[in-house]
């Protein structure tokens, strides 16, 4: 029979972790816990997306933006 492993921790291990959250937290917050768990892992990701796609527009926009300045002075 095969074990199904979930970052590097078998059944036993999760069912373990299972139950320390549940007394932590107890069963009337366990909603809650997973609604904010979602929302975080949700904007995180939309954080992730956002980040993507900001350099390839707005750097070409900074390179049109940008101005030419000579640093060297013939003024000697």
């Amino acid at each position: 029979m095969e074990v199904i492993m979930f970052l590097g921790m078998g059944p036993m291990e999760l069912i373990i972790i299972a139950g320390v959250v549940l007394l932590i937290f107890g069963p009337k917050n366990l909603p809650k816990l997973g609604k904010t768990l979602g929302t975080t892992v949700k904007s995180i990701r939309e954080g992730m997306d956002e980040v993507d796609d900001t350099p390839s527009t707005s750097s070409k926009k900074h390179i049109e933006d940008a101005e030419v300045v000579d640093t060297k002075s013939d003024d000697k």
